[in-house]
């Protein structure tokens, strides 16, 4: 290549390097097709050299070949005019093989007759920590809780909203990884056009998002039902008529003395209250230390902080679950959950697990039972993490037995199966917990790999006088037994109902009759050391 088109190409190289913040960069002199690339995106990926020939076939052989048809789309558009800038997401392969989200944002300058000249950007490498989002152009995560302290510090009273799409796994299972980043851009313009004016905006893992502002709770309510206005009656992505549905969760912060950690954790247990509870309906977290049926805040910032610190002040108590029959103790119920901590949930299983090998040299088929959360349940490494508990513990996975509630049901089904799939082929029981409040119970009876069922104890608590409680126990205990499961009955206060049960396929019982919740040593002191 001519030298002076070489020296004129570094000196446009390095303008792009200058505003790359931490991208990798590259700049083309399309006429001579000869590029100039970062020495950090020759390292990561393995190019040829910093300098190159016919670097777009270079880096295509790079892009996922899933990604290729959508990325030359895109490059065609750009070089065609008929858009002035080249912004999307997609996989990379790396220099050891493996495949990496990045996003390429680039612009042509033209010459003076409006041909291609040169075609430059950067290369965002999405696995690397950044405060602002490549897709939507918010900040991120990190600039959330950077700007969030910041407010704190500032003493001002801020209300938050995290909102986020429905089901988009489905969207992108119809239209493919690449348009659903298209419907991600085009919502990030949608809802910072609607909130212009009212507060920042973030981008959070996933498809959420969170706006911040210093006016009302009421403002947030407006406008969320105009973000669901307009995805019903006017969303389009590249020509196609999408219709989107949301969940959203709000808090009004006004004390300014919990984490901002604590924060997110407040505002992610909203979210999934409007997920999994409300329907999509906007659920505000309320605030209020002196009213206890009421969330608050500070408690939770109490108990995040007692988690940091190795979950210093809990303790487990254990309810025994007996055999209908003999009534002889065949298991126990470790009781304590926090639905907004999944770190918390790995030390109430660790801490079970420790406590339960203390009763298998005397009943060495003893069953412990132990709560699951649904923010357990959706971390991809869920399975793994109960299994290297398991190992660390030496406990043998056929004495442990996992317990999903209501909320937990209504997770995605393909996402459950595939978990309590792999849980039992390692020996792992599961349990469906206050079996039959939920309109989902048979369905996710039909669908999972359930070893028990436990009947809610508000099926139970009148179930000598009750017709229709009787007859919902008796449906209940067959269902289950048509699915090889077996069945518990909670909520046994007294024997005559526990006389009244055997009539059903119920082959434990569980309840204040037989104990209260007991503290570890309480409970080695009345059924193991007696």
């Amino acid at each position: 290549m001519d030298e002076i088109y070489k020296v004129k190409l570094d000196s446009l190289y390095k303008a792009f390097a200058i505003m790359a913040n931490g991208a990798y960069t590259y700049l083309a002199d399309i006429k001579h097709n000869y590029s100039r690339w970062s020495k950090e995106a020759v390292d990561y990926f393995g190019l040829p050299g910093e300098y190159m020939e016919n670097a777009g076939d270079v880096w295509m052989e790079n892009v996922h070949p899933d990604d290729r048809a959508t990325y030359a789309a895109s490059i065609k558009e750009l070089f065609g005019g008929k858009t002035s800038e080249h912004n999307l997401q997609y996989r990379a392969r790396t220099k050891d093989g493996k495949y990496i989200v990045c996003t390429c944002r680039g612009v042509v300058i033209r010459d003076e007759h409006g041909e291609p000249d040169y075609f430059g950007g950067t290369i965002k490498n999405n696995d690397t920590l950044s405060y602002f989002d490549d897709i939507s152009n918010f900040r991120s995560l990190y600039g959330f809780l950077e700007d969030l302290q910041s407010a704190q510090w500032k003493g001002e009273s801020i209300q938050i909203m995290l909102i986020g799409i429905n089901e988009f796994s489905r969207l992108n299972d119809i239209y493919g990884y690449t348009f659903g980043n298209r419907v991600l851009q085009e919502f990030a313009k949608m809802i910072d056009t609607e909130a212009h004016g009212m507060g920042e905006w973030y981008r959070m893992d996933g498809t959420k998002a969170i706006v911040c502002k210093k006016s009302s709770v009421d403002d947030l309510k407006n406008l969320y039902k105009r973000i669901q206005y307009n995805s019903i009656h006017d969303f389009e992505v590249d020509g196609n008529r999408i219709v989107l549905s949301f969940v959203a969760g709000a808090i009004n912060l006004d004390s300014l003395e919990v984490s901002a950690e604590t924060v997110y954790s407040c505002l992610r247990f909203a979210y999934y209250e409007s997920k999994n509870n409300h329907l999509g309906e906007l659920f505000v977290l309320k605030n209020n230390v002196s009213d206890d049926k009421r969330f608050a805040i500070e408690r939770v910032n109490v108990i995040r902080n007692s988690i940091v610190n190795n979950c210093e002040g809990f303790f487990l108590c254990y309810q025994p679950i007996v055999d209908a029959t003999t009534e002889k103790i065949i298991g126990a119920e470790a009781l304590i959950r926090w639905n907004l901590f999944p770190e918390l949930g790995k030390w109430i299983l660790r801490t079970a697990l420790v406590d339960a090998k203390r009763f298998l040299a005397r009943y060495p088929g003893f069953i412990v039972n132990v709560n699951l959360s649904y923010t357990q349940l959706e971390k991809s490494d869920f399975v793994e993490d109960v299994l290297a508990i398991i190992e660390d513990v030496n406990f043998p996975p056929q004495n442990l037995c996992l317990e999903i509630t209501e909320r937990c049901r209504l997770l995605d089904m393909g996402l459950l199966k595939d978990i309590f799939t792999r849980l039992r082929k390692h020996g792992i029981k599961v349990a469906l917990d206050d079996f039959g409040t939920g309109f989902s119970s048979i369905g996710v009876l039909r669908e999972l790999p359930v070893t028990t069922v436990k009947i809610d104890r508000s099926f139970v608590m009148n179930i000598e006088k009750n017709n229709s409680d009787q007859n919902t126990v008796r449906f209940i205990s067959e269902l289950a037994d048509s699915f090889s499961s077996s069945v518990t009955a909670e909520g046994i206060e007294t024997p005559e109902m526990r006389e009244f049960l055997l009539r059903f396929k119920i082959k434990s019982l569980q309840g204040f009759y037989y104990s209260k919740p007991l503290p570890i040593d309480e409970f080695m002191d009345k059924y193991v050391n007696a």
